[in-house]
């Protein structure tokens, strides 16, 4: 594919230009089907006949350029449609918008002087699938705010500096921003976009952005950008029926609507709209220093019956179900965006069973990078969220997620999906007293950091916020005055950073060959146990006892005889717990067990996980 396909942001849109010896601003737009445009703006008291646009034979390109027109500028397209109907639209390609409830575009340039090289040359040196990844995903308008102004939404470069420190002294390694590309509509959480281009306004302009995710780069912190390509909604001003037709959508409504979100899907097969797309994912790798894209509800983009009944969907060529025009173009995207970025994360919100979605395209695969584990999801808060003395029964929900984790390069999402919509939050999703709920939440996360796969983490849940997210309040930062709050904080903290300093963890994430089981069908006690292996031969061990009744002199295998030492117990009391534990280490001088050459004997808290590694080993007595 021609670099200038994937790089229409350079060509059309708003770019201020010297022509003809006078500065000012040249307008492109693609109107195939237009009778006429024209651009209306502040320059031109918004008059519809003052700044025409032309159309070159042969070209779907309608361009001008205005003298008058100057950065700062706010501007639409006023467009007549084949039916003689004049509508003005907001510039697909614009780089910055007005403030809602205002829909126009504002001519922008970059002016920010990034400080970031030597964290782009470190990610891109990297291996992506053997690196310590865990992600704390954000809300930037409720993360936090001011308390002397609840209702007002801080901006990127108000929250740089905060979110920077706090994701550095937490250890996470990636920040993962919920849309931030502008979205008129609030309650949508950035999912519904208009404006696919520009920053959202609410937020600050451009440069505010960049500045934000320079900030993250220099405390040595990735930024991951959701990106929305399966649909967009239906404002007049915005991208439907955008030259007076079904330009941007699928003129079927069988296809071009999403009776899920009320919305339209975007047109995959046709050219103007699949180059929009490409140019967009390049264009917040490239402009905005993005180190991925998490990729919104791809099953949507994947299945043509999704969410429909029989009767209102469309086939494909072959009278399948599958929309072969969004493989093709989401296998376009990631073979695009790893050649010029070779160390971006591409992560596919997929929720199917669809086959190879992180593997390469030439294998038949999606090309993603990873794929966000959905199953494994439910069915680990499925069982979390049982009584503990009905857990046997659901043993297979806490274990069956290895029998397919290395069948993709997973992420394991506790994400904002999970504590809306009625759902509560982690901690109210818990069984038994308050102590106990507490309990759960640790053993969770202890639970989750030890699988394999990369972490997410929504905003919140590392300090067990109790009632369920709303987008409109920042999160309850008072919890943090109770110290049981603070406990599940201090231990998200000792996990991210136990977790990055331990290549056991991470570093094999991808293959059988970094993890085994040692316990993984003792029900009756809900107890599990497994070994992590790194590509360096080292190890962790991590065990599980997910009832409350402490499980003592309980025997576990291990590889090498010595001393191993209790690297984390979600039990401990600093974390909130009872304290029940090993005084720090065990020794493993007993007989083979659990198809290890040696085993301990292990005190496994009431509803809690530990973690072990080889301290000082010992030669075997002969």
């Amino acid at each position: 594919m021609a670099k200038s396909q994937l790089e229409l942001h350079h060509h059309l849109g708003a770019h201020r230009r010297t022509i003809g010896g006078s500065d000012g601003v040249e307008f492109a737009v693609w109107a195939p089907n237009a009778r006429h445009v024209s651009v209306v703006g502040d320059w031109n008291y918004w008059d519809r006949v003052t700044t025409p646009l032309a159309q070159a034979d042969g070209s779907e390109v309608w361009t001008g350029f205005s003298a008058d027109a100057r950065e700062g500028h706010c501007y639409k397209f006023a467009i007549t449609g084949p039916d003689g109907t004049t509508v003005e639209h907001a510039d697909p390609m614009a780089f910055r918008t007005e403030e809602p409830p205002g829909t126009g575009s504002i001519v922008s340039q970059d002016h920010h002087q990034w400080g970031d090289d030597a964290w782009l040359h470190k990610r891109d040196a990297a291996d992506q699938w053997a690196i310590p990844i865990s992600i704390y995903e954000v809300h930037l308008g409720s993360w936090r705010r001011d308390p002397a102004e609840p209702f007002r939404e801080r901006s990127f470069r108000e929250l740089a500096p905060e979110l920077a420190a706090y994701v550095n002294d937490l250890g996470f390694t990636h920040v993962e921003l919920m849309p931030v590309m502008g979205h008129p509509f609030g309650g949508s959480w950035g999912y519904q976009v208009t404006s696919y281009f520009a920053p959202a306004a609410r937020w600050g302009e451009p440069d505010d952005l960049r500045f934000l995710i320079d900030t993250l780069h220099q405390a040595g912190i990735g930024v991951i950008l959701d990106w929305v390509p399966a649909h967009f909604p239906k404002d007049e001003w915005a991208l439907g029926r955008f030259d007076g037709t079904p330009l941007y959508e699928h003129p079927d409504p069988r296809r071009g609507e999403q009776p899920d979100w009320g919305t339209y899907v975007f047109d995959y097969g046709r050219a103007g709209v699949r180059n929009f797309l490409l140019s967009n994912a390049r264009f917040w790798l490239s402009e905005y220093h993005a180190d991925g894209l998490r990729v919104d509800a791809v099953a949507s983009m994947l299945y043509l019956d999704y969410s429909r009944p029989d009767g209102e969907w469309l086939p494909n060529e072959h009278g399948g179900r599958e929309n072969l025009e969004a493989v093709t173009l989401l296998q376009e995207a990631n073979v695009a965006m790893h050649a010029d970025h070779p160390g971006v994360l591409s992560i596919a919100e997929e929720s199917t069973a669809w086959p190879g979605v992180s593997r390469p395209v030439d294998g038949g695969g999606l090309g993603f990078g990873f794929k966000w584990n959905m199953g494994w999801m439910h069915d680990t808060l499925d069982y979390f969220s049982r009584e503990p003395i009905h857990r046997k029964h659901h043993h297979h929900d806490l274990t069956f997620g290895l029998h397919y984790a290395f069948s993709e390069n997973f992420v394991l999402p506790l994400s904002h999906d999970e504590v809306v919509h009625g759902k509560g939050s982690l901690l109210t999703k818990m069984p038994g007293d308050r102590w106990q709920q507490l309990a759960n939440v640790r053993a969770l996360f202890a639970w989750t950091w030890a699988h394999p796969g990369k972490q997410l983490l929504f905003m919140g849940g590392e300090f067990a916020q109790e009632r369920e997210w709303n987008h409109d309040r920042a999160l309850d930062w008072d919890l943090l005055a109770d110290p049981r709050h603070r406990g599940i904080q201090q231990l998200v903290r000792d996990l991210n950073h136990t977790y990055r300093d331990r290549p056991a963890l991470w570093s094999v994430d991808f293959d059988p060959a970094g993890f085994i089981w040692l316990v993984a069908d003792d029900a009756d006690q809900n107890v599990a146990a497994f070994l992590r292996i790194g590509q360096d031969g080292s190890a962790v061990a991590c065990a599980a006892n997910l009832s409350p009744t402490p499980r003592y002199d309980y025997l576990l295998g291990l590889p090498v005889q010595g001393r191993w030492r209790e690297l984390l117990n979600t039990d401990a009391t600093g974390y909130g717990g009872s304290g029940v534990g090993n005084l720090g280490a065990v020794l493993a001088d007993g007989p083979p067990a659990h198809g290890q050459a040696t085993s301990a004997r292990f005190t496994l808290p009431p509803l809690g996980v530990v973690w072990f590694e080889l301290d000082v080993a010992v030669t075997p007595r002969r």
